[in-house]
This record gives C-alpha cells, structure tokens and sequence, in this order.
C-alpha cells in the first residue's frame, strides 16, 4: 500500500511513561475508536469516499471485503495471483500468497476454503490517514453487521512495526513507538498495580500472528490472540490432551461456529478446571472447543474477543512481550449470568479511567452491552444521548441494551428515537422490525422491513436477516426476493446453507418455484447434514409436489432428532393422509394439534390442508 505520508508525520503524538522506566517513553502513534457490535470488535473506515464498517481481525493475515461489499461499492476485482501480499511501501517485498495457505486463487479457514480475488482501493482512510493504491482481498463470509475485516497488514505499517494496545473496554486501539524502552515493563496504566506478561513469538511480514504459551488443565498449549473470533476456542485436539472431549458427562453442544469456509463447524462448550496464562489463571470456567481448521497447525487455542473485553493488552513487538491486566468480571463464560461467581481469576482489576466525552461512554457502554453487564451499559449509554441527544447511533446502540436487558418498552422507544433522528437507518429499521415481531404487531414489522427494503443496497448483507423475518411474516414471496438478492452477492458464504434453506421453505410454502426449492434444500443438507429446519423444508415441498413417501421420510428425519416438532408431525400426518394411512394421519395431526394448538392456521398459510 502507499501512503501521503508516514503515519506519525500526520498525528500528533502523546507520550505516556511506562512502569517503572528510566529514559524510556512511549509515543502514541494512533488512536482508533473500536465499537463493540455484540462480541465483534468494529471499526470503521472510508472506501474510496463511502463508509466502511470492518471487524478488526488480529488473527487475518490480510484485510478483506466480501464479494457483495465489493459490488455494492462498485470496486473492480481481478484474479488473485502468486505475489499477493501487502506491498511495498517501506521496501518490503511482497509477500508469496502460497507461505499463509493461500494457493493460487484459494484461501484455507474454519470451514473450509474459499476462491478469492483482489482489488485494488484508490483512497482508504484509517488512522486518519489516507492511504492510496491499497490491495484489498475479495471473498470469503461476510462478517454479520460489517463489510469485511481489518486484518494485520494495517496493524504494520510504517517502517518501525508499531507496539499494539487493545484497550477493547473502552472502546480503542492504540499503535504505539517505544523509545530506548528496551528492558521496560510496558503496562503503562498500571502503574504501581500487578500486571502480567508472556513471551510471544516473533512476528515477521511472512507470520504476523501473535502467539505465545498457556497451560490448559496444567497441560502446555499453544495460544493465538484472534479477535476474530467472538469467543476463545479450544482444538478439539487439545481439549483431548486437557482431558475433556465430546461426549463427556458436562460436555455441551453449543450449535455451530462459522469461519472462513463454507460449512459450519460443530462447537461444545466444556467446563475447564484450569486455564493459565501469565501470572493469570482462570479456574472453573467453561470454553468453547471446536474444529479450529487449518490455525490447528500452529496454535492450539484461540484467545478471542471475550479475552480481550476482559484485558487490558499490550503488544510490544519491539520487545517480543505481552502484557495485560484483568479489567474484572467474567473471562470466557459470558453466557451464564452466574460466569462471573462461577469461575475465579486470580488476578486483581485493574480500573480505568472516566471517558471524557460523549463518543467515550458509547463505545464503553458497548463493550459493557457485549459482556452482558446492561445496568453499566446502560448508564454509560445515557450519558452519551444526553451529550449528544441528536447521533441516532447512541439511541440505537442503547435500545439493544435495553432489548438485552429484557426491557423491550424502553428499546423501542430508543429506536423509536434513533430512527426520528436518520429514518433511512437500515440496521435501526431491521432490528424495531424484529422487535416488533417478538411483540406481535405484524403490521408495524412489515412497515420497517418494507422500508429497509426500499433503502438497502441489492447486495446488503442485512437481506438474509430480512428474508427470516419476512418469512416469520407469512410474506413468503417477499422472503424469496431477499434470499435472491443475498445469495447472488453472497454465494461462498458461510451462511450460504442458512439462506438456501430459507429460500426452500419460502418457495415451498408459497408453492412457487418447487424444482429450486427442492434444489436449494438439497444444496443447504450439503453444507448442514441433517439440520432439522432444512429437512422440515424439504418435507414441504415434497409435500407440495406430492411425493408423499419422500415428504414423509424427511419428516421422520426430522422427528428422530426433534420428537415434539409440531410442524414435522402435522406435515408428516398429511402425508399419511395422502398414502390412505387415515389412523395413523389422524394419529399425528392430533398430536401436532396438542403440541402446537395454531398449527393448522399455519400450515394453511404455507397451502398444507389434510
């Protein structure tokens, strides 16, 4: 990438003293405002003049947009060849794309690979700087609330490789110049209070990751910092060597963890006796343990986004250190409204200071939003509207919390607020929609989705969530128009099987379409082998085209894994039905009809009558 100028050139630096130092300090190269969008660290950039919402992605060895981002902001793409690589701007060779299990036109991640190609940005505004000529990959999943990621190649530049501080629970990134700071201890908040530190592996054009070691249940265990990743998770691999694997007593399914790759992979959640790093240790907690894909090879855990809300963190490539201190609460367990009673962590909080303005308490209200701690959240929110009781976004961003905090009156008034403010505001109509479908005024949510619709770019990733809720609707035609829009723009996503299966059930409870419907379902159990919502659907339209014996099949399918799904009961009864097994017809539809008194209503709308 170029640049108009080296980046401390064009911002004025502020020095900070490091822990017990002599003749060393610290210049502040950069701040950057990181927005908590739930456990997704974002940050916001300019592209070619449009704003760009990106996750920061420490564990991506490339920044990237997704094909849809790049259509939508009308970006010319090209084959991905053999020198891809960051550039040169500082004489830094580029880098070959086959060293980070890229080969080719082809990228390795969780789930999978991906074709990617590359573009090239005129203007890309970061760091309030405007960098020129950048290379951009293109492909892979499309992050939900963001147009791609920030990944290491922005966390290098100019030519000293600046420390890194993620200071997540106050909303900000920080790159930062030692000078003469060689043998000091860099946790420069702490001050006199304990801090810890870990040796990390050096990090290298070639392999900028940042990696170090832990102890899992007392076993040693590689760890990468990956803020890609919502919530840190354990190789399934080093879990074994800790002594947990699926299928332990206290061994959770959790559902499905999305990466790079197209299919899904399985993840648990798993109670861990031991996890230290540092002179931090966290006991009794609960993890996430998963297929970790191609990073297996060199970490065996990756620390996410819970790790870093709950840390203060200090990279000091200059050193080849980390530092941190424990800001307090919980580690990992967020879920859990006992995680911060049920696991214990050795080390005392550190408190920060009091944000100054009006964007300080938002951005540390979000992070408080992200770790469930609404009533701090909510606090810091409300003195931000009131400093600034005209940015729609604070409004927005407290009507979640409220949402969260299971205070639906005063999240729509919130939103109500925000979208007075910006009425055009895609994600603030989105989410009311939602809200006022879980409040059951139907009308009010198509209202919102039918203005959205009229606002959102064709290839807004927003369209697979609106899809859902139309099809929640009943407006089965409107739900195939968005999955149409979102599965063109957005075909090698991870949630691509999602999207076919909603488009499937659409078409088949419209009765429109049921060849692709049929096609989608089959293509959706490719990427969710035996998902239940997909095999329901399937059902559907094999109903509608009157293979009974099919249908009925897919039903069963579904009712081995789900016994009291009403929906694949009653559908199951109308095919008996339909074969002349009248008591065993009646048999199901009766015991759908206790399960799910309404079912027959709904299985009107979607043209299923007995």
């Amino acid at each position: 990438m170029k640049s108009v100028a080296p980046l401390a050139v064009l911002l004025i630096a502020q020095c900070f003293p490091p822990v017990a130092s002599a003749g060393c300090r610290l210049v502040e190269l950069a701040e950057l405002p990181v927005t908590m969008n739930g456990l997704r660290p974002t940050v916001t950039a300019q592209i070619n003049g449009s704003d760009a919402v990106l996750i920061l992605d420490t564990g991506a060895f490339y920044s990237m947009l997704t094909a849809g981002t790049a259509a939508q902001l009308k970006l010319p793409v090209s084959p991905a060849g053999p020198g891809l690589g960051p550039g040169g701007e500082y004489g830094e060779p580029r880098i070959t794309i086959l060293r980070e299990g890229l080969s080719g036109s082809y990228l390795e991640g969780i789930g999978g690979g991906v074709g990617i190609a590359v573009t090239h940005v005129n203007f890309f505004r970061l760091f309030n700087t405007v960098f020129s000529d950048v290379q951009l990959i293109v492909g892979g999943s499309e992050p939900a609330g963001a147009m791609g990621i920030l990944g290491q190649d922005f966390l290098r530049i100019g030519r000293e490789r600046p420390d890194v501080e993620y200071d997540f629970a106050n909303g900000a990134l920080r790159l930062m110049h030692p000078e003469a700071c060689r043998g000091a201890a860099l946790a420069y908040w702490a001050k006199s209070l304990p801090y810890s530190v870990i040796d990390v592996d050096l990090a290298s054009p070639i392999s900028p990751h940042t990696t170090g070691a832990a102890l899992l249940n007392g076993v040693k265990i590689r760890v990468m910092f990956d803020t890609g990743a919502e919530r840190s998770v354990v190789s399934l691999a080093a879990a074994e060597r800790a002594g947990v694997r699926p299928g332990n007593r206290g061994v959770l399914r959790v559902g499905l963890m999305y990466g790079l790759g197209r299919r899904p992979v399985r993840a648990w959640s798993a109670s861990f006796a031991s996890f230290k790093l540092g002179d931090e240790e966290v006991r009794n907690t609960r993890l996430r343990i998963a297929d970790i894909g191609p990073r297996s090879d060199s970490a065996d855990m990756l620390i996410g986004t819970d790790f870093f809300l709950a840390h203060r963190i200090y990279v000091a490539r200059s050193q080849r250190k980390l530092y941190f201190t424990y800001n307090g609460g919980p580690v990992f367990d967020l879920d859990s409204p006992r995680s911060a009673r049920a696991s214990e962590v050795s080390a005392p909080a550190v408190e920060a200071g009091e944000p100054t303005g009006a964007e300080g308490f938002a951005l540390r209200g979000a992070a408080f939003a992200a770790r469930r701690e609404f009533a701090r959240a909510l606090a810091d929110l409300t003195r931000a509207c009131d400093l600034a009781p005209n940015e729609p976004s604070y409004f927005y961003q407290r009507g979640l919390a409220h949402w969260g905090n299971a205070q639906p009156s005063l999240a729509m008034a919130d939103f109500d607020r925000a979208l007075e403010l910006e009425p055009n505001d895609v994600p603030a109509l989105v989410t009311r929609a939602e809200l006022h479908l879980a409040e059951h005024d139907d009308a009010a949510a198509r209202s919102d989705l039918d203005a959205a619709d009229r606002s959102a770019p064709p290839q807004a990733d927003v369209r697979r969530v609106m899809g859902g809720l139309y099809l929640r609707l009943g407006l089965f035609t409107a739900a195939v128009a968005q999955y149409d829009s979102w599965i063109a723009a957005h075909a090698q996503d991870a949630r691509s099987g999602e999207a076919l299966s909603g488009r499937c059930r659409a078409q088949a409870s419209a009765g429109i379409d049921l060849e692709r419907a049929l096609a989608d379902c089959n293509a959706a159990l490719e990427l969710r082998p035996g998902d239940p919502d997909v095999l329901n659907g399937r059902g559907i339209a094999r109903l509608r085209l009157g293979r009974w014996d099919k249908a009925m099949a897919d039903f069963d399918a579904v009712l081995r894994v789900q016994p009291q799904n009403a929906g694949a009961r009653y559908g199951r009864g109308i095919g008996e039905l339909r074969r002349g097994m009248t008591r065993q017809g009646r048999a199901d539809i009766a015991a759908a009809e206790a399960l799910q008194p309404r079912i027959a209503e709904q299985a009107g709308m979607r043209g299923l009558v007995p």
